[in-house]
């Protein structure tokens, strides 16, 4: 299935495919603050729609995954990055998938603060 994400202003857009039948938790520094609810994604599956000039990128501790946010809104809707095979991913933040129901959804925890 297709699925439509976007920042809260709309100038960072992007569509990506696949089932949703779950979502990460992650305690981590970065995605406590956000309030990130995270599905991972093939790169494959991942197209931005919009300009990339309206993207930022943060990156912190091993500087490995690219969180990408609006420079205009600043809201985080997806990160990029590599699985540990090497293969390009996206970890999508189902907050910003237009009609998503997130009570629908099940979510596991995961301990990133330990990583």
């Amino acid at each position: 299935m297709k699925h439509r994400g976007s920042c809260h202003c709309g100038k960072v857009a992007y569509e990506v495919e696949g089932d949703i039948n779950g979502a990460l938790s992650c305690n981590c520094s970065i995605c406590t603050r956000t309030g990130s609810l995270l599905w991972f994604a093939s790169g494959d599956k991942f197209l931005l729609l919009t300009d990339a000039n309206d993207v930022g990128d943060y990156q912190f501790n091993k500087h490995v995954i690219h969180h990408r946010f609006c420079k205009h809104c600043g809201v985080q809707s997806y990160a990029e990055g590599v699985d540990g095979k090497g293969n390009k991913m996206a970890a999508i933040n189902l907050r910003c998938i237009e009609g998503l129901v997130i009570a629908d959804i099940p979510v596991k925890h995961f301990d990133g603060r330990s990583l």
